[in-house]
């Protein structure tokens, strides 16, 4: 057979490929043309075969009358076959000789919408034209099964559409399927020859099955899909492909109820068109359409790089919706790794899905309209290297090729992107290369080591000897010996030395190795500096820190040592219970546990002239040397103000003013000042922002209730108002500083209950016993000093013991308080 094959003019050199591909593309475009003369002549077979299969259909004809009625036609309107074949697809119609079918109750309408327009017969004559000229281009049943899909979907509301063929041992498999997700596509791949599966049963008796009751339907059937409501009507058509029919057709709808009779006999009408469709592809095909596209695909094999040939897909209105891919080289690698032949077929939105939003896109779109040639930005793709996949950076070229393009993509230097590598290590490791040749004396220096030892480039790179003449005298000998040591005996140094520049001094590191001949002489030595600069300015500055926290910790403990020996000169602890105006009463002092500096809390339990006592606690602001003399000031003046016959408020009063007026840091306190008059029992007592006193009475607890009083130097106007009570035999009281009730984040009531619970558990604790209360209080470490006075009136039995109790204050602490 003679075969004309039409030139195609030189590639011109603007054209974007390059001149050694110029004769190669040629031969494409030669192939491309013979194959696309081939496709043609397989398409008017084809259209051929549907309008046999659509007059077939209409006036239920053999193939053969089929093919007289259509030259009938053609010779009639004065037309080609081919054109009558056309008009024929063109103006399919349902039969209009059908009896009247009236509609049954509840049946459904037979459009998609309920915005939509009714449907008429002329409506199902465009559906079934659009889908005839659809299934020209469908070249497997898969791709059958998405195009009556697409074409049916809205028409009868198809959800999905299965397509079965019967095997010789009465088994049936899925040929294609459109809408089924992929774990039921692999479930009903194959169906054994079992009865009640309405596929096979629609073959078997070779009639129509249509399922319009799915609850009936799933009692007696075995039906696909879980659960089987997704697709509550279905409908199953034999097609007859030769003679008896050997695949059926399904049609799963997502709308319930019976399908109208103008649905029945426009999916009959669909399952004709398919048959003919089915018989073209089961014709095998042609030889000369796979050779040319195997000469195509062997041309690009021997390319170099990443390339495409692409075919332009469009649609029905004539826009580009995406592009084939007919030949790609073996550097071309998708997103899966699939290379070469493996993406023959595949549209370039399925090679590179995100294409359609990148500017190449835009590039091949303008290349299909004006010729001109695209180069665009650099972009990142996966190419594979001696079987391994990599990512790089290419710059897209597209040109044209006669209908179609060439897309190739040109990768970056590797050179070059290995240079700028280097120099990017460089800059940000803040070093740079060396290189000095021992036979030549030559030298060699990057940029990046000209700035690090701050040297002018224009005075060039020192020999190797001379290097130590630009640190410091200090590191120039230890530099040279390394040199040395590295000459002589080939030993590789790394050695920190400092160089002074204009901006001072800076702190290098050297390190560098020889290359020896084949006698073991050196010839080459290679190495690098570094600027460390930075780095050791921080350990300076991190050693200076050291000292300086090491000092600051010294003085503090000196400090603490000072505070501690003053307040114990200050504030003497007795070793055993008190006894105070017939009172009985026990003293404890805790310091914090963690800090170096000694807190302000004080108290003082003396015998008054007049045989009262006086009981004082308190807590002054800070720590350290300045909350000691502040203690010791109100401590004393309390007492001597009290012992000279002030009243309680107006010492508080005159308390307030002396922390206004003293010198140094003007701070506050808290205080509880009280006065037990023995022959009446009564307790008078004050308080300045401080925690009442807690009495326990008859196995009870309860903080006395607070008269007013602000701190201690808070205002110079306060206010102080005093309270009294009468104290029982049996009668525990307890005065307290904040440490003991307080911890951080709680509430201090919920203290103030802690230690009301802790008095009435340790009620029947005889006196001289405080450790058990404070250890149920304290538990960790203690953030606060703590200070107690526990205050007891003794009853009958406890008077018999009074011998053993102190006059007075003083002592040191028992061993027994944690």
């Amino acid at each position: 057979m003679l075969v004309n094959v039409t030139s195609e003019p030189a590639v011109p050199e603007e054209s974007g490929i390059a001149p050694d591909v110029a004769a190669l593309s040629r031969v494409v475009a030669r192939q491309r043309a013979e194959m696309d003369r081939l496709h043609d002549l397989a398409a008017t077979s084809e259209v051929l075969e549907r309008a046999k299969g659509a007059v077939m259909a209409l006036i239920g004809c053999t193939p053969d009358a089929a093919y007289e009625e259509l030259l009938h036609r053609a010779k009639l309107a004065d037309r080609t076959l081919l054109e009558e074949c056309w008009v024929t697809l063109g103006n399919l119609s349902l039969p209009v000789h059908r009896p009247p079918h009236p509609e049954p109750p509840g049946a459904r309408t037979a459009v998609a919408a309920p915005d939509a327009e009714p449907v008429d017969d002329a409506d199902d004559v465009t559906l079934l034209g659009r889908l005839g000229r659809a299934l020209l281009r469908v070249h497997s049943a898969q791709g059958l099964a998405a195009v009556l899909l697409r074409h049916l979907g809205r028409r009868v509301d198809a959800a999905a559409i299965m397509l079965y063929q019967q095997l010789p041992a009465g088994g049936l498999t899925l040929i294609g399927h459109a809408g089924v997700d992929e774990q039921t596509a692999t479930q009903w791949h194959h169906v054994p020859p079992l009865s009640g599966v309405p596929a096979r049963d629609a073959l078997q008796t070779q009639r129509e099955t249509w399922l319009e009751d799915i609850e009936a339907a799933r009692r007696s059937l075995l039906l696909i899909g879980e659960p089987p409501e997704r697709w509550p009507s279905r409908a199953w058509l034999p097609v007859a492909v030769g003679g008896r029919a050997d695949v059926v057709l399904g049609v799963l709808c997502a709308r319930p109820g019976p399908f109208p009779e103008r649905d029945r006999e426009l999916l009959r009408a669909v399952a004709r068109l398919c048959s003919g469709r089915l018989r073209s592809l089961d014709a095998p095909r042609g030889p000369s359409a796979d050779a040319a596209a195997d000469v195509v695909q062997g041309v690009f094999e021997t390319l170099p790089g990443a390339s495409l040939l692409l075919t332009p897909l469009r649609s029905p209105s004539g826009d580009v919706e995406d592009f084939r891919i007919d030949a790609a080289t073996p550097q071309a690698v998708d997103a899966v790794g699939r290379t070469g032949r493996e993406l023959v077929g595949l549209r370039l939105q399925e090679y590179r899905p995100s294409v359609a939003g990148e500017p190449l896109w835009q590039g091949c779109l303008r290349v299909l309209a004006t010729g001109e040639p695209y180069e665009g930005a650099p972009l990142a793709h996966r190419v594979v290297s001696g079987d391994v996949a990599e990512l790089v950076t290419s710059s897209p070229r597209v040109a044209r090729l006669g209908a179609g393009l060439v897309v190739t993509w040109v990768r970056h230097d590797p050179s070059d992107r290995q240079e700028q590598r280097l120099a990017d290590v460089q800059r940000l490791g803040n070093l740079g290369w060396a290189n000095w040749n021992l036979v030549t004396h030559e030298a060699t220096w990057s940029a990046q080591a000209f700035a690090v030892l701050g040297r002018d480039p224009v005075r060039g790179p020192v020999r190797l000897a001379e290097l130590p003449s630009l640190a410091v005298p200090e590191d120039m000998p230890a530099l040279a010996a390394a040199i040395g040591q590295l000459l002589r005996e080939g030993r590789r140094f790394d050695l920190p030395f400092r160089v002074r520049t204009a901006d001072g001094i800076r702190h290098l590191r050297v390190v560098a190795e020889a290359v020896a001949d084949s006698s073991g002489t050196p010839v080459e030595v290679h190495g690098f500096v570094q600027d460390l600069t930075a780095r050791r300015n921080a350990e300076l500055a991190l050693i200076e820190s050291e000292r300086a926290m090491l000092t600051q910790h010294s003085v503090l403990q000196a400090e603490r040592a000072l505070a501690t020996r003053l307040q114990h000169a200050l504030l003497p602890l007795p070793r055993a219970p008190l006894d105070l105006a017939g009172l009985r009463v026990e003293v404890a002092y805790l310091p914090a546990q963690s800090g170096l500096s000694v807190g302000g809390d004080w108290f003082s339990a003396i015998e008054l002239p007049d045989g009262d006592a006086l009981f004082v606690v308190g807590d002054v602001a800070g720590h350290g040397i300045d909350a000691v003399a502040t203690m010791a000031q109100l401590r004393f003046t309390a007492k001597g103000m009290i012992s000279t016959g002030s009243s309680l408020t107006g010492a508080l009063a005159r308390l307030n003013r002396l922390l206004l007026h003293s010198r140094g840091p003007h701070g506050t306190a808290t205080l509880v000042l009280a006065r037990y008059r023995a022959k009446d029992h009564r307790l008078m007592w004050v308080q300045a922002g401080h925690p009442p006193p807690l009495l326990l009475r008859d196995g009870r607890a309860r903080p006395l209730e607070r008269p007013a009083g602000m701190l201690l130097g808070a205002s110079d106007a306060p206010f102080y108002r005093d309270a009294e009570c009468t104290l029982r035999p049996g009668d525990r009281l307890v005065l307290y500083t904040d440490g003991l009730v307080e911890r951080p984040g709680e509430c201090i009531d919920l203290g103030l209950d802690r230690l009301a619970a802790a008095m009435e558990a340790s009620a029947a604790e005889p006196s001289g016993t405080l450790a058990p209360l404070l250890t149920a209080l304290l538990e960790g470490e203690r953030r606060d000093d703590v200070c107690v006075l526990d205050i007891r009136v003794p009853d009958e039995g406890d008077r018999a013991q009074e011998g053993d109790a102190v006059p007075f204050a003083e002592g040191a602490a028992p061993d027994d308080l944690p």
